[in-house]
């Protein structure tokens, strides 16, 4: 896909397709790109995908939090006056539209959530700052797949970047921080909207029984599996995540 990316006042979005919006939120440590292979396929079927890049380094300290990106989540979908969306987040992206499903349910159609944070204490990995050693960010980008040459040169390069730019890595670890402290097992049972769950199993990022938990504590959902594959099926394996994911979509006529 193209990567055109347009630039309207504060914020920066790609948009492919026409049809049923499908918004797509990327993790901490990933980009736009990580769903490319989503975004080619179903914007060939019947869904406009809008993806926005969201302002992880670029909000205030004190504004680098999950609640504040559901907030802009919200202007967002204002701004391009769109309603009843489909949220598609992997990790963070996936805690995002969670949150935002909670605060603002009147928006949202649907969620689809793929190694997504919210439960797990430490979802977003530990150890991450050690800053100038190249070898063990390419580790751990390696761990984040079932298959660790999914992570490219370029994948660790911009892994390595980020936590040598000392802004960017305050508000990574403050993310991280907030991504924790905003469990959400107590808001899941109230909410509503139908959840489609697409997990790897050999996900050690957020394992497995984080999604079996997604599932018991969302009423309206499905749950997923992709053998051989970690943290960012997406990525990993996208012929079957949207296989999976547009069986689900059928299913439930969205």
């Amino acid at each position: 896909m193209v990567q055109n990316i347009k630039k309207e006042g504060k914020y920066s979005y790609l948009e492919v397709g026409e049809g049923t919006p499908v918004i797509i939120l990327h993790g901490l440590m990933g980009g736009l790109s990580n769903f490319n292979d989503v975004s080619r396929y179903f914007s060939t079927k019947g869904y406009r995908i809008i993806a926005p890049e969201l302002p992880i380094y670029k909000k205030p300290l004190l504004r680098t939090n999950v609640k504040s990106f559901a907030k802009y989540l919200d202007q967002f979908i204002r701004y391009k006056e769109l309603d009843k969306v489909i949220l598609l987040g992997n990790s963070l992206g996936g805690h995002i539209g969670l949150l935002h499903a909670k605060m603002f349910p009147e928006h949202v159609r649907a969620l689809v959530i793929t190694g997504s944070s919210g439960l797990y204490e430490s979802a977003m990995g530990d150890g991450y700052p050690k800053r100038g050693n190249y070898e063990f960010i390419k580790k751990k980008s390696e761990d984040v797949f079932y298959d660790p040459k999914v992570a490219t040169k370029e994948i660790v390069d911009e892994v390595y970047a980020t936590v040598n730019d000392r802004s960017k890595l305050i508000k990574t670890l403050a993310i991280a921080k907030s991504a924790i402290r905003h469990n959400m097992a107590k808001d899941l049972p109230g909410m509503h909207v139908p959840t489609c769950i697409i997990w790897g199993k050999n996900d050690t990022v957020t394992p497995p029984n984080v999604a079996e938990e997604f599932h018991t504590l969302l009423p309206d959902s499905d749950l997923y599996w992709i053998d051989k594959c970690g943290h960012a099926p997406m990525m990993e394996h996208p012929a079957e995540f949207n296989r999976l994911l547009e069986e689900w979509l059928n299913k439930r006529n969205i």
